[in-house]
């Protein structure tokens, strides 16, 4: 059975939709052991608690990035985790972090990556005037929203979108993806080459 972490910072959308994927046996062969965020108010650790799971906050305010991530390296460690996945999770996952848990790391990012990485994915692709947004499943490399692509899902940029319309018609595909996304990798039926995933 593979041990799943998932790392968030606000209310935990992505991680409820996972957390029912797994529960409905979509995405079979792992179960989520623990929950952790950086901040102590977050909804989603309220969330994890109340589905029977642990749930922690390590805040990060007024802590250096590498004491921070080396106290959440080895609370993962502790935990025996096979595998993290990021759920809006707004911290930048330091190289030690990442080398801790090679090709370990899942994100999803709210835009068509290469397009539009980083914060507010939705608003610039309305303010470049993209006619196709959508989400995006990577593994996590040093640079940020960058790894190798696992999956990616298009949703319409429609004329009377307004950035709200636009993140919750892409929230509806995130929300599918990961989980399509954690059942491939689980699978083990892919090989990485360079920054290509390449199904066998």
């Amino acid at each position: 059975m593979t041990r799943i972490a998932v790392l968030l910072s606000g209310r935990g959308s992505n991680f409820l939709a996972l957390a029912e994927a797994i529960r409905r046996g979509l995405v079979p062969g792992c179960e989520i052991v623990l929950v952790l965020s950086n901040k102590a108010d977050a909804g989603g650790l309220e969330a994890a608690r109340k589905l029977g799971l642990e749930a922690r906050a390590i805040p990060s305010k007024g802590v250096p990035r590498a004491e921070h991530d080396q106290q959440m390296i080895a609370a993962l460690l502790a935990a025996k985790v096979d595998l993290i996945c990021l759920a809006g999770y707004m911290r930048i996952i330091s190289p030690e972090f990442i080398s801790a848990f090679p090709n370990q790391i899942l994100n999803i990012h709210p835009s068509l990556l290469p397009a539009f990485p980083g914060l507010d994915a939705q608003g610039q692709a309305l303010e470049y005037g993209a006619k196709i947004a959508g989400c995006t499943v990577h593994f996590v490399d040093e640079q940020v929203d960058h790894g190798a692509i696992i999956l990616q899902r298009q949703v319409p940029v429609l004329d009377e979108d307004t950035h709200d319309t636009l993140a919750a018609r892409i929230l509806v595909e995130e929300h599918q993806a990961y989980a399509e996304a954690l059942r491939r990798v689980l699978s083990g039926e892919y090989r990485l080459v360079g920054r290509r995933y390449i199904k066998v």
